[in-house]
């Protein structure tokens, strides 16, 4: 699969369709073997079969309309805010590292994908929503900033991202020393006295 490098390639009604059809429709054209999990509430939407057996995990969310701001803590600007389910990225985490979340912002007609990774350390912030049913309920939320997450102008872009990331997986798992990630909203300062091994 080749990473596509023009919004061009996009289906013209890509954006008229739920991002879960577009999904599936893309694994069919690419004779991407996967599970369709969007009925379960424990599992990830998808499971994608990639060669030599690797297993990933995908979570498809879109952002559909802008955010009320008056209704939420600051925390992004609109354009950049994305509000998560905190049991969606508990979701991921059960099947870490070969996880993430694939987000289709309709109002810009882009993408960002998230790994489970990114959602571990990235900032964000958390917070409870009050639902008013017959008995009052509480839903948590993680309010994130999309430019955290990998930019994609297609759907083919947006797996050639999560196949960019598990190519690099093991180094980020095991051989990346400093704090991984650069990310929107936080500054990453020196602490401690210089560590001096033994040579």
């Amino acid at each position: 699969m080749q990473r596509s490098g023009s919004a061009d390639s996009k289906p013209d009604d890509t954006f008229g369709q739920s991002v879960e059809q577009e999904v599936k429709r893309f694994l069919s054209r690419e004779r991407l073997r996967f599970d369709d999990n969007t009925a379960s509430y424990n599992q990830p939407d998808f499971t994608l079969y990639f060669p030599a057996d690797q297993l990933f995990f995908l979570e498809v969310k879109e952002k559909r309309q802008s955010y009320n701001m008056r209704n939420w803590p600051a925390f992004a600007p609109e354009a950049d805010l994305f509000i998560l389910d905190d049991l969606t990225v508990r979701k991921c985490l059960a099947y870490s590292p070969y996880a993430g979340i694939l987000v289709r912002n309709n109002l810009l007609h882009i993408y960002r994908f998230f790994s489970v990774i990114d959602l571990a350390l990235m900032p964000k912030l958390r917070v409870n929503r009050v639902i008013e049913r017959e008995t009052q309920d509480i839903k948590g939320k993680w309010l994130i900033n999309l430019q955290n997450g990998w930019e994609a102008n297609s759907m083919d872009e947006s797996f050639w991202c999560i196949q960019h990331y598990l190519r690099d997986l093991p180094a980020i798992l095991f051989d990346h020393h400093p704090c991984y990630g650069n990310y929107v909203g936080e500054e990453i300062s020196s602490g401690g006295v210089v560590r001096q091994p033994a040579r």
